[in-house]
């Protein structure tokens, strides 16, 4: 466990200290919510209407933001051979890693979603369900995210590896959590049922993420 906490001790302290953690993340996030109401035009109740998904594709994208360098720096610096070969196995060590990047950038998406929601109309139970779903289901893109982050710093293919890879794994989790917002609001499907699955795709992200991440670091160091 103290090998664990030090990985996201040490990549918490790196992507703040680095500024591309949390501030560029919602910087990110808040250029994507001013800029589609102006596209839309001044209609509130479509604002309203698609807000959720509009807050859901932003956070998306901000989580994706800083993934690049997440094993990339590692691998330059000869880090990464040093954490294969401690007392922490190198799934564990890239679980710690995708807890520290969600620390830093997926959690003060949560902590804005509220905020930046009243720009797009909505009401206080839709804001709620919005930000519960962030809560939620931001941790599956970032674990899912784990993967493409060490395609690209194994075979060093950037950031479009990352989107390539990781967009069409999270549209799933985008669905529910948008259907959860949704039904939440107008229903007719209770609230709950969409957001177990969103509950159980979350899970299933943190066990595949990091298992698959360090089998392509290792298929990558062979």
């Amino acid at each position: 466990m103290g090998a664990f906490l030090a990985v996201v001790r040490r990549d918490l302290a790196l992507s703040l200290g680095a500024g591309g953690g949390a501030g560029l993340g919602v910087v990110f996030f808040l250029c994507v919510i001013t800029v589609v109401p102006f596209a839309v035009g001044p209609d509130l109740v479509l604002l309203s209407r698609i807000g959720p998904a509009i807050l859901w594709i932003g956070a998306l994208l901000a989580c994706l933001i800083g993934l690049e360098r997440l094993f990339a720096a590692d691998v330059e610096d000869g880090s990464l051979d040093a954490m294969s070969l401690s007392v922490l196995p190198l799934e564990l060590t890239a679980a710690a890693k995708g807890l520290a990047h969600w620390l830093a950038t997926g959690l003060p998406l949560v902590i804005a979603a509220p905020v930046l929601a009243l720009m797009l109309n909505l009401e206080p139970a839709a804001i709620g369900a919005v930000t519960l779903t962030l809560l939620v289901g931001t941790p599956a893109v970032t674990f899912l995210g784990l993967v493409g982050a060490a395609f690209a710093g194994a075979f060093r293919r950037g950031g479009l590896l990352i989107a390539v890879l990781v967009i069409p794994l999270t549209v799933p989790v985008l669905i529910f959590a948008v259907s959860a917002t949704t039904s939440a609001v107008t229903g007719p499907v209770p609230f709950g049922t969409p957001f177990r699955v969103l509950v159980g795709l979350t899970l299933f992200a943190l066990v595949l993420g990091p298992v698959a991440a360090a089998g392509a670091l290792r298929v990558a160091r062979a």
